[in-house]
Order: structure tokens, then sequence, then C-alpha cells
């Protein structure tokens, strides 16, 4: 009887030790060089708004890692909270998935140092995000230029400048079309069409839709894009 009721407690100890080791399916590690102090928030957008899913605390040791349950790929965010400012390079997003995920990044330029691996959607994400910026770039050079012709109150200037801003978006919005299209196989197809081009004209939404794998389809975000798709149809 004595031998049982060990053996039975060496069993419950080994059952408790392996559910402590499986805390979930996403494992988080990082470092953030020259924090010593301050707070890192794991955030996830839950019906439009911002909602913490992890509290980290800093405290000496620049090294974080958390372990979350993930069902579907998803964007998530890093958020910083110094104790002193609330700077918009606070805030780093990172699209998450099942696996290993290694954030390293520095607080001087938490948002700008970020070496993000062990994510294929999010290594698509910054592929995008590369190439997106010189769209933004040169609209932010064409704004300028609008902007002291307004001031010179130079007409003809201006119609031409909005012409070219025009052109520079619809290539951008042709650009995530085009991006989303070779990326079918990739959760980033649906999440881009619903947060960079949810207003493009309905058929290439219906395209992207319709070249999604069945995968990509039963996710998280390509169930979002099925729902948007129908309900801009409806309307």
């Amino acid at each position: 009887m004595k031998y049982s009721i060990v053996t039975m407690l060496s069993l419950l100890f080994l059952i408790s030790c392996n559910k402590k080791e499986h805390k979930g399916n996403l494992h988080i590690k990082g470092n953030i060089k020259g924090l010593k102090k301050g707070t890192l928030y794991i955030q996830r957008i839950l019906d439009t708004a911002l909602v913490a899913i992890d509290t980290i605390k800093i405290d000496g040791n620049s090294n974080f890692e958390s372990d979350l349950d993930i069902k579907s790929p998803e964007m998530y965010y890093l958020f910083l909270d110094r104790g002193v400012t609330n700077s918009l390079d606070n805030n780093l997003p990172f699209f998450a998935e099942a696996g290993n995920i290694s954030i390293e990044t520095s607080l001087e330029l938490f948002n700008s140092d970020a070496k993000i691996t062990g994510s294929k959607n999010h290594d698509k994400y910054k592929e995008f995000r590369t190439i997106i910026s010189r769209f933004n770039d040169e609209n932010l050079t064409l704004m300028e230029s609008k902007f002291n012709a307004f001031k010179n109150k130079n007409t003809k200037i201006v119609d031409s400048i909005e012409a070219k801003q025009d052109a520079n978006l619809k290539r951008r919005y042709l650009f995530t079309a085009n991006f989303a299209l070779n990326n079918k196989d990739y959760e980033i197809a649906p999440y881009l069409a619903l947060t960079e081009i949810s207003d493009i004209n309905l058929k290439y939404l219906d395209t992207i839709k319709k070249s999604m794998t069945p995968k990509v389809a039963q996710s998280l975000y390509g169930k979002k894009l099925i729902q948007f798709y129908k309900e801009r149809k409806k309307n």
C-alpha cells in the first residue's frame, strides 16, 4: 500500500511538471537593450480596442519571456510602459503565430531597432512595410509641395500635385492587392485586405477572398475578410 501511494505521488508530480512545461503553443522571448525598469504588455485587438493578454515586469534584467495560446496567426503588439513618457515609439506590432518568436530591440529606438524572427507571416509583413514606405515617402513629398503651392496660391500646380497623389494612392492599392494575391498561402493576405485596402473596388476583395487557401480562409483574418466582403456586397 505504501509503495502504491509513493508511486501515485510520483506520477502526480510528473504530470504537474509536464503541465508547467507546456504553457502554450506560442513562446516569445526577447531583449530590450538599455531597459532597466518598466512594464511590457503583449496586446491584441479585441472589438477595436487594444487589450493586454500578458504583463511582464522588467526590473534590472532586460530579457523577457512569455508563453501564450494562439488559435490563429494574428497581429499582436508589444507595448512598453516606460513610466515617464507615452511616445508613439512605445508600441511594436508583430505578426504572431504558433512556435518560437524572438524580439530584439533597444530602449532608445524601440520600434526602428526591432528585429523579429520566428514568424513567416511577420517576415512577409516586414517585406510589405519596406515597399509600402516608398509610397508613403512619395506622398509626404507631394504633400509638402502641395502646401507650398497653396501658400503661393498657384492653383494649377495644386491640381497637378493632387493628380499625382491620386495616382500614387492607386499604385499603392494595386501593389497591396497584388501582394495579398501573391501571398495567398499566408494569413497576411486577408489581414492586408482588411487593414490597408478595405475600401478598394469590391472585385479586388473578391479575388483575394477566392484566392485564399482553405487553411487561410479558416483563419481569424480569413473569416473576417469573408464576412466583411459579404457585408460590403450587401450594402
